[in-house]
């Protein structure tokens, strides 16, 4: 019978791995910043092409309109709870210079040069555009990529341009904060849909919706709808396995937190090639980078990219005191962040077991009736520590809104979008990492249309005006001599055909209508 020692000796070896050194993180912090500096020229190139379009002195929303409305509400305090640089400029130029310096500084950390500083001033332009580009900028990816970028800045090797051999590693701490993050994100999506309540969640068959029922779907995910109700069963059960149970695995030894990333990143593939998420799973991917430490990097990265690092011997971080108080205060606002979520979620739901009801009372009496008024309160401005639940609640039907413009009020023609369904022969395809905001934000109209009804309003004006920066977000102008004289909004219910009505019509959309959002409205009504 083998000795328990050496039972305990196998058992540490085979999750830590046979004469694994001490674990280093300079490869996995290099090609880290790297990839966010990725995700940050996407993010801004992306924004920038469509700006003017939704929020210029000729887009749906004007930044001026949107000034003059906080200054009336917030007084002097307007600059705290909307935190944007265009209170200094709120030109058309002013924005273009955003996104150019966000596109040139994205370039220098995708560089290396200055890291911390670039990202502090990163997070800075991309939190000014958020808040001045609402609504079409308050997606959880958004949020998410403001968090990552204030994180980032305790990872990133505080030099002006750092090189292996003189690199110091960044304080545990300061890697925790990202792997907390990630734990934060992935956790919650997937328990937020067990405590919604959603009884598709709570029954594995969301999927069989999800495919044609999320904002942009792909062709992929028109096949994958086809296939029979048992795949999508198990994946769901699969996902659950993932986003709840592997979450846990990115605080265990190497291998165990190897697997993990595995299987997180798995996820963001099959969700990317079934969907259009824009920079979202590139960027969960890049929070699971951290999780690989340089003993496995070396052996997959080209060598021009280690050897540099073998030079570099673990050396202890300089302990930075207010650095490392500032990290502790962050993680205690997130975890607060954490339980509001849950909260929040599972409130007053009749289908969750008592012991979790008690124990969400519980943390809503004890932590958050204090943490919102005086502490997520004042952090809330900041859209950088914020809770994420992802289709927390199933849509279980696709409505969509169709613009329609005549010029005699009898002849109607319909605005194409680019990207989301219209023409039923048009395949759903792929266009992330950029993100389409109109055509995303068209998805949430159709299912709340009063509560979009300020943009939707500017958007007819617009199009009445014959806006060029706003036409150019759309595929096609279906009137390029003159603007229409009236305007409509029409909604109609959309659903995958099979492959047998595909095969016979070269149809991927069978539609019905829905009835009429608007009248017919001309310039003089708007």
């Amino acid at each position: 019978m083998p000795d328990r020692h050496d039972v305990k000796f196998l058992f540490v070896r085979m999750i830590r791995g046979a004469n694994a050194p001490a674990s280093t993180y300079f490869l996995a912090r290099w090609l880290f910043l790297r990839l966010l500096g990725l995700i940050f020229l996407i993010a801004f190139v992306s924004l920038w092409v469509q700006v003017h379009g939704l929020i210029g002195s000729q887009g749906i929303l004007n930044v001026s309109d949107h000034l003059d409305v906080w200054r009336q509400q917030y007084g002097r305090a307007g600059f705290w709870y909307r935190p944007t640089l265009c209170w200094f400029n709120a030109g058309d130029t002013f924005l273009h210079i955003q996104c150019a310096l966000g596109t040139i500084l994205s370039l220098l950390l995708i560089a290396g040069i200055a890291p911390v500083a670039v990202l502090a001033l990163l997070w800075m332009l991309y939190l000014s555009l958020v808040v001045i580009g609402e609504p079409f900028t308050s997606f959880q990816w958004d949020i998410l990529l403001l968090e990552t970028a204030f994180m980032a800045m305790f990872l990133a090797p505080n030099q002006l341009w750092p090189r292996p051999i003189r690199e110091r590693p960044a304080p545990a701490l300061g890697r925790w904060l990202l792997w907390w993050l990630l734990f934060k994100l992935m956790f919650l999506s997937g328990i937020t849909k067990l405590l919604s309540g959603d009884p598709i969640w709570r029954d594995l068959s969301a999927l069989s919706v999800h495919y044609e029922t999320q904002p942009l779907p792909t062709w992929v995910g028109w096949y994958v709808h086809q296939l029979p109700a048992w795949v999508g069963l198990f994946s769901v059960f699969l996902m659950y396995v993932i986003e709840v149970g592997l979450p846990f695995l990115i605080f265990a030894p190497r291998r165990l937190r190897h697997a993990a990333c595995a299987g997180l990143i798995l996820l963001q593939v099959c969700i990317g090639v079934t969907g259009n998420y824009t920079f979202f799973n590139l960027l969960a991917v890049t929070l699971c980078v951290l999780l690989l430490d340089d003993h496995l990097l070396r052996r997959v990265v080209p060598r021009r990219l280690s050897d540099p690092w073998q030079l570099n011997l673990p050396r202890q971080p300089r302990t930075n005191w207010f650095a490392l108080g500032t990290m502790v205060l962050l993680l205690w606002i997130s975890g607060l962040t954490f339980v509001r979520e849950m909260v929040h979620t599972a409130r007053d739901e009749d289908h969750l077991p008592a012991w979790v009801m008690t124990l969400s009372r519980s943390c809503d009496r004890v932590l958050l009736s204090w943490a919102k008024p005086y502490v997520l309160r004042y952090t809330a401005p900041l859209r950088t520590i914020s809770g994420y639940g992802l289709f927390r609640v199933m849509t279980p039907q696709r409505l969509e809104i169709v613009i329609e413009g005549s010029d005699d009020g009898v002849h109607w023609v319909e605005y194409e979008f680019s990207w989301k369904p219209g023409d039923l022969k048009r395949r759903p395809g792929f266009v992330q990492p950029h993100q389409p905001r109109l055509d995303w934000q068209m998805w949430f109209a159709a299912l709340n249309p009063r509560g979009n009804d300020y943009w939707l309003r500017g958007l007819l004006i617009r199009l009445l005006e014959g806006s060029p920066d706003v036409l150019e977000l759309f595929e096609t102008n279906p009137f390029p001599d003159a603007p229409p004289r009236y305007v409509r909004l029409v909604r109609y219910h959309y659903e995958f055909t099979d492959l047998k009505t595909k095969g016979q019509s070269g149809a991927w959309w069978r539609r019905q209508h829905f009835g009429y959002l608007t009248r017919p409205f001309s310039q003089s009504d708007l």
